[in-house]
């Protein structure tokens, strides 16, 4: 019969999403060789429709002195975590305008005939790598979806997940706000209601530690009871640590998320209450978002803003008008765009200010996380896709930030190529391999 081994990497897990690390034991194998750096642990994905207004997005200054612009002010209290990269080209884009920039983001793929994209979205290929022992392989979030000639159901104009599988089947997102927060932080079997969030993570370990220890040597069991014992003393000062708590559920009665089911063939309708609502169901869904990877449910997430088309108005900006009415149908307002793509911003800044609120132990999950920001397009005139409005923040891989780097036309093919590779998978290409000339460089 073989020896009993533990790997380097094992934990003791108890009841939902709760682990601990083990300590070094002699039991343990030895640690595999593992390449320069550490790959990030999570990754996750934002998307904005629209694009952005260029000259009102791209920062000044050089490399490591950024000037932020209008719409990028927003992130001066996280620029420290951020890196914009611009000169970028989404080339792999081909088939109608919304559709081709939303498929090819996440796929690097143009549209196929007759259906959704030519490929896996990179999310869903890392979710296989990244949350192979998490509650959910990956989280889709969306607000306000759905609302144009989809109808509220899944299509190529709002679809930017494609499952790691020989058909790519499209990953709708989840848009139920309350049904989410039950799903994710509802009372467990057990203790109910905060008191099951709020319990001794040894408590809810300790059966498989029982039945650990009594495989282990005297000298392995001493390692493990300091080791718990430790973890009991930090217990002691929660009260001045970030731990996984479910989030305040918010009352969103006022929001109807399907609502695009109600929308015409044409794309219209107003749901003026629901509009009202989304900047408060977009910072619940981004309070979960977080919450999901401090618990340890996922380590990749999504989470979009609309879909494509944004046939929902702005009235919280002052703008009742839907977001393609000031790209093009009311004529090209900058002005108003301007306003539209700030306030996207400073969603995105707050996002990284909950991530930096969660200690890790050895940090918080912005150090350990990567996330990239994107659209379907960068001119919302033209539908032009060159020199996209993408951003990347957090430092996990070893991510440089606090920069901007410029490129010149550069494939965004090897961006994802890139991304990749800073979570640990060393693949050289990714998507239509035309568009791929290796990873994309100056990231790190």
């Amino acid at each position: 019969m073989p020896q009993f081994r533990l790997s380097r990497r094992a934990a003791l897990r108890g009841a939902g999403s709760v682990a601990i690390a083990l300590p070094w034991l002699e039991i343990m194998t030895p640690e595999p060789a593992r390449a320069a750096g550490t790959p990030a642990k999570r990754f996750l994905t934002v998307f904005t429709p629209g694009g952005s207004v260029l000259e009102n997005w791209l920062p000044a200054g050089d490399e490591n002195q950024v000037v932020l612009s209008p719409i990028l002010k927003p992130l001066s209290s996280v620029m420290d975590r951020v890196l914009i990269p611009t000169g970028i080209d989404l080339k792999s884009a081909s088939g109608e305008q919304n559709q081709s920039g939303i498929i090819a983001w996440l796929t690097g793929t143009g549209q196929a005939p007759n259906t959704f994209a030519g490929g896996p979205s990179i999310d869903q290929v890392l979710a296989g790598q990244l949350s192979g022992d998490h509650k959910l392989q990956s989280l889709q979030l969306a607000v306000r979806w759905g609302s144009g000639k989809s109808q509220g159901l899944p299509s190529p104009f709002n679809i930017a997940n494609y499952a790691d599988t020989t058909a790519f089947e499209p990953v709708a997102p989840r848009l139920e706000p309350q049904l989410i927060w039950q799903d994710l932080f509802g009372a467990p079997s057990g203790p109910s209601g905060s008191d099951a969030w709020d319990k001794s993570i040894l408590d809810a370990v300790v059966q498989r530690y029982t039945t650990l220890s009594q495989r282990l040597g005297a000298a392995d069991r001493a390692r493990l009871e300091a080791h718990l014992q430790r973890i009991r003393e930090l217990e002691a000062r929660a009260s001045q640590l970030a731990r996984c708590t479910a989030p305040a559920r918010v009352d969103t009665s006022d929001y109807d998320p399907a609502s695009g089911l109600s929308s015409s063939a044409a794309g219209g309708g107003v749901d003026a209450r629901t509009d009202a609502a989304i900047p408060k169901v977009g910072k619940f869904m981004i309070d979960m978002l977080v919450m999901a990877l401090a618990c340890d449910l996922t380590a990749v997430g999504s989470l979009q803003w609309s879909d494509t088309e944004a046939e929902h108005t702005f009235p919280w900006l002052g703008l009742n008008q839907s977001l393609p009415y000031y790209m093009n149908e009311g004529g090209y307002q900058p002005n108003e765009l301007t306003t539209i793509f700030t306030w996207y911003v400073a969603q995105h800044a707050y996002l990284l200010q909950e991530l930096e609120q969660v200690s890790t132990g050895s940090g918080s999950l912005l150090d350990e996380t990567l996330i990239f920001f994107g659209s379907q397009l960068q001119n919302p005139a033209t539908h032009e896709k060159t020199n996209m409005p993408f951003l990347l923040a957090g430092n996990g891989g070893g991510l440089r930030t606090n920069r901007s780097v410029k490129y010149d036309h550069a494939s965004h093919n090897d961006l994802l190529v890139a991304l990749f590779n800073l979570c640990g998978d060393t693949r050289k290409s990714f998507g239509t391999p035309k568009y791929c000339d290796g990873p994309l460089g100056g990231l790190t």
